[in-house]
């Protein structure tokens, strides 16, 4: 065994028998190089030929799953697939969105925010869906109560994506608000609510992408040409939004498989 493992595991550097006085002990500091050199090989020769990891089954709270898919997206109804002119203004648009929050990121984070807003922690899932679409879109509630009239309730209907809210998320809440919303518009409508801050989202997506980020945003784009296509009402507004995240994501994040092709 062990002429096997000198085949596999060549000395680079062989140290033969040292002379060490008789009084030597392995387990004191060396004070000589021989003495450091019979340390190294007294404790190589305890090392296990193989080592097994013991994992506790307990700390790992869910299985990381990736969704892996290799279609691109939907194609556009017809008359409604955006020119290649207003895809690229839409780039240079959000570009310099981009180019203004980093510039203005620590201006904005030192602002103070409203009595009324306080932000979730990273992950609170649930938290986060109510604080960006509010109570009447999470819970699909079909109107606002009557005390509409006394005010603006962000609880019923969400906080926008103000800069004093968004520059203070840092890449890994970011990604995970970003994942929370793509859930749940897995299963959902577009709202102006979710466009809004998925487009907040993206802003402040760091570049180059990690790998949950990029299999995220190509779950975006996919889904958004599913609710297009789908749309049966031909509603020009809601088009345009999904158009302009599609957008985004294939041409400025470089998806570029997910591109729609110019009209």
């Amino acid at each position: 065994m062990e002429s096997g493992l000198e085949e596999l595991m060549p000395r680079l550097l062989p140290v033969g028998d040292c002379d060490l006085a008789e009084d030597f002990d392995p387990t004191v500091p060396p004070r000589t190089p021989q003495e450091y050199l019979k340390r190294v090989q007294i404790e190589a020769a305890r090392c296990p030929d193989v080592v097994v990891a013991q994992i506790d089954p307990r700390k790992l709270k869910k299985k990381p799953t990736v969704n892996i898919s290799i279609s691109g997206c939907q194609p556009a109804p017809e008359g409604y697939s955006p020119t290649l002119r207003w895809q690229q203004q839409q780039v240079a648009n959000f570009s310099a969105v981009r180019q203004s929050l980093n510039k203005h990121r620590n201006h904005w984070r030192s602002q103070h925010l409203d009595s009324n807003v306080t932000m979730p922690k990273s992950e609170d899932e649930e938290g986060w869906k109510k604080f960006c679409l509010g109570e009447r879109v999470y819970s699909e509630i079909d109107a606002l109560s009557d005390n509409e009239n006394l005010g603006i309730d962000y609880l019923q209907v969400g906080f926008p994506p103000l800069l004093s809210i968004v520059s203070r998320m840092n890449q890994a809440t970011v990604t995970s608000v970003l994942e929370y919303l793509i859930s749940w518009f897995g299963e959902k409508n577009f709202t102006p609510e979710l466009g809004r801050w998925l487009y907040a989202l993206l802003a402040c997506l760091e570049k180059p992408l990690l790998p949950e980020a990029h299999s995220l945003i190509r779950q975006l784009a996919r889904r958004c040409s599913e609710v297009r296509a789908l749309e049966e009402s031909r509603n020009e507004e809601q088009i345009s939004a999904l158009n302009l995240i599609i957008c985004l994501v294939s041409r400025y994040f470089d998806q570029r498989d997910l591109a729609d092709e110019p009209s």
